[in-house]
């Protein structure tokens, strides 16, 4: 099983992957590893991704999701996988993939993001992934503001 935690940058996908990850004794991975530099170099400047610079990206996880399929019994992606197409993409070839979807507030979140230091991802950014998110229907969706310990506990519930 694949579960993928989904939502925009400073949503908490990380921090839940790996609260999760130790609590079921999955591998963890982070989308944010496999950017190319140059999808790195342009957030860093400020500039948005296109839906041409996020296709290697996710061809490259999509591959990975199915090697990680094979290897693991469970892993964990974090991953913002803000459009339906990014997600059909990941789900290409894989048909054992749980969607967790996190959300909250622009003000909520942008706030956590002005508290990271050491993210290329800058919260001036934040405004393009809100407005290119398309709501995952096939996904849990468990809003941010609550502990990070609930948010885990009913994910292992749904996945059970």
């Amino acid at each position: 099983m694949i579960i993928i935690i989904t939502g925009v940058s400073g949503s908490g996908k990380t921090t839940i992957g790996k609260i999760l990850s130790k609590k079921i004794g999955a591998y963890f991975f982070d989308a944010d590893d496999f950017h190319p530099l140059p999808n790195i170099n342009k957030m860093t400047k400020g500039i948005p991704l296109s839906d041409l610079d996020r296709k290697p990206w996710l061809d490259l996880l999509s591959k990975k999701i199915i090697a990680w399929e094979k290897k693991y019994q469970i892993s964990i992606l974090a991953c913002s996988a803000l459009k339906e197409s990014y997600r059909v993409q990941l789900n290409v070839n894989s048909n054992n993939i749980k969607w967790i979807f996190l959300t909250g507030s622009f003000t909520l979140i942008r706030n956590r993001l002005k508290k990271r230091n050491k993210h290329f991802m800058r919260s001036d950014l934040l405004k393009s992934q809100f407005e290119i998110l398309e709501e995952p229907k096939e996904a849990l969706k468990i809003e941010v503001s609550l502990s990070p310990n609930y948010i885990v506990k009913k994910i292992m519930n749904y996945i059970k």
